[in-house]
């Protein structure tokens, strides 16, 4: 590894030897309770240094801010929302316990809180552009403070996110507030291509295109949050390099997933209204899989995105469960299920060439199976 001190090349003396779980020592079951337990740790180990950050806000964006988080109600008043499933940042305290033990795990923590910062930075930018209503089963800070105070709460949860990395002494700080300042371009990115894509015939997109849309959006600040995990940890830059692979291919993965929710979800279980992204004619990597199987349903389905949404066509919701259906007969979603299947293959063989041991990749192991066998 790199000694950050000095600049100089050195292997950590039995470096292998004190890696451990986000957890306990030892082997970590591949199950939801596992996941949840690490998550719920996360949560405990974050939110002070979250709710710190954000305390130290003005007044208006503060407010906004303890809002979208679920912290606050519109009016101030306390409130015990949801903030969030702390994935991004158990994934940072995962990487770094996998790779550097329990000291490691405890110095990431500020970074872990600047991981999830800058995601709900981009969350409350992409409620304003997908004109979302409802996040975490709660109208969305947009639609409550108006859009220009969203955008703003925003930019000023980035700039916390920067800070609290640049204040950090660990040696490791400056290192990764540049990955994540790269991370955020990245993000804008992804951000401008989607948005881009949304002004285009659905024959004028392809598959390819919406799959690089989906890993700069989503695949690089999971892959950011494992690479700061890895950094925090001491490690050189092939694990690094393996880490940042591991939560991009695990990021995709997650966004199939998302995507096949974002049509076939329950909205009492997401906190979104039913079929969402068809309503929008959004092309998630489902939709962009059957526009392109050249099927008489594919042929449908493009038909369907020409057109804008219609409320109340065909009777409540049948234009929504119409268009769900030429999706699916064209084979999106077995398509999105399966490629998720062959991407978190990929994030395996990226963890392996750094965490070869199970035992010790075993935080990581139930974070990415509970990100991708979400249930609609």
């Amino acid at each position: 590894m790199t000694d950050f001190m000095t600049g100089t090349r050195q292997r950590a003396p039995a470096a292998r030897e004190r890696r451990g779980a986000v957890g306990d020592a030892g082997p970590a079951p591949l199950d939801g309770q596992e996941a949840a337990a690490l998550l719920e740790r996360t949560r405990a180990l974050v939110d002070p240094a979250l709710r710190a950050a954000l305390d130290s806000l003005p007044g208006a964006m503060r407010r906004i801010a303890l809002y979208h988080f679920g912290w606050e109600q519109a009016d101030g008043t306390p409130a015990a929302g949801n903030a969030g499933k702390a994935i991004r940042p158990a994934l940072v305290l995962a990487a770094a316990g996998a790779l550097g033990g329990s000291r490691a795990r405890t110095a990431a923590v500020r970074a872990a809180a600047a991981v999830e910062l800058v995601h709900n930075f981009s969350l409350l930018h992409d409620d304003v552009m997908d004109r979302d209503t409802s996040r975490r089963h709660r109208p969305t800070a947009w639609t409550v403070f108006g859009e220009a105070d969203a955008i703003l709460a925003g930019d000023a949860l980035q700039a916390l996110a920067l800070r609290l990395l640049a204040e950090d002494p660990h040696p490791a700080a400056g290192p990764a507030a540049v990955r994540l300042a790269d991370c955020v371009v990245e993000l804008c990115e992804g951000q401008h291509t989607d948005t881009a894509m949304e002004r285009r015939a659905p024959d004028e997109v392809t598959l390819d295109e919406v799959l690089a849309m989906a890993e700069a959006k989503t695949g690089a600040l999971l892959g950011c949050a494992c690479a700061l995990g890895a950094l925090y940890a001491g490690a050189d830059e092939e694990d690094v390099a393996a880490l940042d692979g591991f939560g991009r291919q695990a990021g995709l993965a997650f966004q199939l997933i998302d995507d096949v929710i974002g049509i076939w979800g329950d909205p009492r279980r997401t906190g979104k209204p039913a079929g969402a992204d068809l309503v929008v004619r959004k092309k998630s990597l489902p939709v962009a899989a059957a526009l392109a199987s050249g099927t008489p349903a594919a042929a449908e389905l493009a038909a369907l995105y020409g057109t804008p949404y219609a409320a109340g066509s065909a009777g409540d919701g049948g234009e929504i469960t119409r268009t769900a259906l030429a999706v699916e007969r064209a084979g999106g979603r077995d398509w999105a299920q399966t490629e998720a299947a062959d991407r978190m293959a990929r994030a395996m063989q990226e963890l392996a060439r750094a965490v070869p041991a199970p035992e010790a990749a075993g935080g990581l192991l139930a974070l990415a199976e509970f990100v991708t066998r979400r249930s609609t």
